[in-house]
């Protein structure tokens, strides 16, 4: 009997994301896999789940090993490492492939393959959704905290604005690039990027919610009237 690939992908992956940091952990792990799997009910493609489910579970298990250094690119460690964990189990070798391929493609780095497959658009779709609403508001700040504390800052300032007496790298004094912008930036680019019809229209409903929190953060942080 083949295995079910959903639950034991999760049994195999979840223990990858002991050392994740929050952006990248667990719960980004299995709000991806739901959010594919709701995906793939409203498209009219042929997908297969357990191998979608399988995916998401294990899309992310390099990023504690890249955050880190150990590894360069946690898609591609992910492809083999799963490819090996999968096939230890039994699973055959067209849906370890299949499985292999989405992990392969899901990232957004000019590097990576395109996904080709359904299952594979599904996963890249999902996982960039994650960056946008609500939960990509979160996901994002995390992200900057967490690419700031590399960069050298003690921690990482989310403003609408320039941070006072700084000096840009032409000499204007106030002047940088403030956070909220690079989240724009990144949710917007990962939206243009969506595959899948039902992936897109989830995407033009999370895009409005954060123009929606991004006009009122901007409110909430002007400088008072002079």
């Amino acid at each position: 009997m083949a295995p079910d690939l959903d639950s034991l992908a999760r049994r195999l992956a979840v223990p990858h994301y002991d050392d994740a940091l929050p952006a990248h952990d667990a719960f980004h792990a299995e709000r991806v896999r739901d959010l594919s799997l709701r995906l793939a009910a409203d498209w009219d493609r042929s997908v297969d789940r357990g191998v979608l489910a399988a995916a998401a579970w294990l899309h992310d298990i390099g990023r504690p090993l890249e955050r880190t250094g150990e590894i360069d690119d946690h898609g591609e460690w992910a492809a083999v490492e799963a490819s090996d964990l999968l096939a230890s189990e039994g699973v055959a070798a067209d849906r370890v492939d299949a499985v292999v391929h989405c992990l392969r493609s899901h990232s957004i780095r000019s590097n990576s393959p395109d996904p080709e497959t359904p299952a594979a658009k599904l996963l890249f779709d999902a996982d960039k959704l994650d960056a946008a609403g609500a939960v990509g508001v979160v996901r994002l700040a995390c992200i900057v905290g967490e690419r700031s504390g590399r960069a050298g800052e003690k921690y990482a300032a989310i403003d609408s604005g320039p941070v006072p007496g700084t000096t840009d790298a032409g000499g204007t004094d106030d002047a940088r690039t403030p956070d909220l912008t690079l989240l724009r930036e990144w949710a917007r680019e990962r939206l243009d990027a969506l595959y899948t019809p039902p992936g897109r229209r989830r995407g033009e409903s999370r895009w409005a919610f954060m123009q929606d929190f991004f006009d009122r953060f901007e409110a909430e942080t002007a400088a008072p009237d002079s």
